[in-house]
């Protein structure tokens, strides 16, 4: 977590040239970034093709095989309730990733929005906007979403709405940073002067250009993301049961930590190695362009 905030906050400062949205394809073939991606893409596959992955309901209940350690009939063991914990996880990773993947798409849209229309048009329109940036900043994104979550009726909309009501900052410091480097460029003021209209500038000309940093802030966000939310569940105001999500799991195995560590052990890492994954590939992604220049 403050391997991401740390970074996080270096973005701004690093990211002073556009990295195209091809960029992760232009990245060097090397371990740190083959394998992250290797890692994404299993996850991806498994949660896509989860009913055909998982071999039992991941709801089905078997009092009788309750708390079994890993087997050849249950490869992960079963939970509390003698459910299969390999197929929970499988369901399960369609939940998290589903669910974070639209709070990044929200917050993103929203934040670049914000922040790309900000630095265009400058002025006190700028100065308010970036205040409240910082006043929305001082507020823990956890801390927020957990009392808006657990004031609402839980749901998959309630969890969106909880992540993102803040999340929209980081992009949107950063679309203003980027943008105001944008408006030096010599094709921005040849716009101007041909008499394009703002929205029309700010559409084909400031997007297009801010995006590839904006697509590398994604990478980093996704994974705290699903960290939160991973939390959120924990804590009891995220996924309701039964319905399987990593975070929900990591809370109904607490009380069988010592007796059975893989309860534990197997969410969790879902949730780890996922979100070490994203991270990794923002990483990479920012470094490399800020070294090639």
């Amino acid at each position: 977590m403050a391997l991401m905030d740390r970074t996080l906050g270096k973005v701004n400062l690093r990211v002073t040239r556009n990295i195209p949205l091809n960029g992760l394809a232009r990245l060097p073939l090397s371990w740190e970034v083959a394998l992250p991606l290797a890692c994404l893409v299993v996850i991806g596959l498994v949660a896509l093709f989860a009913p055909i992955i998982s071999p039992y309901d991941p709801n089905d209940q078997e009092l009788t095989a309750r708390l079994q350690t890993p087997s050849t009939a249950h490869p992960f063991g079963t939970d509390h309730v003698g459910r299969d914990v390999l197929s929970r996880v499988v369901t399960g990773s369609r939940f998290s990733l589903a669910i974070t993947s639209v709070a990044v798409l929200i917050s993103g849209v929203l934040g670049t929005i914000i922040g790309a229309f900000s630095g265009r048009i400058g002025g006190v329109v700028d100065e308010v906007t970036m205040r409240v940036v910082d006043v929305v900043l001082v507020f823990p994104e956890l801390v927020v979403a957990f009392a808006l979550a657990s004031m609402l009726k839980p749901s998959f909309g309630t969890i969106v709405l909880a992540v993102t009501i803040f999340a929209w900052t980081p992009y949107a410091r950063l679309a203003r940073a980027v943008t105001l480097e944008v408006n030096t460029r010599e094709f921005m003021e040849a716009a101007v002067a041909l008499g394009s209209p703002p929205m029309f500038v700010l559409r084909k000309h400031v997007l297009p250009n801010i995006m590839g940093p904006i697509l590398a802030i994604g990478f980093l966000r996704f994974g705290q993301m699903l960290i939160t939310i991973a939390g959120l569940s924990y804590l009891g105001v995220g996924a309701q049961p039964p319905t399987p999500d990593w975070g929900a799991m990591l809370w109904e195995a607490q009380p069988y930590m010592r007796r059975v560590p893989s309860l534990t052990l197997i969410p969790g890492a879902a949730i780890f190695i996922t979100a070490l994954s994203v991270t990794l590939l923002g990483q990479r992604l920012i470094s490399h362009k800020t070294h090639s220049g």
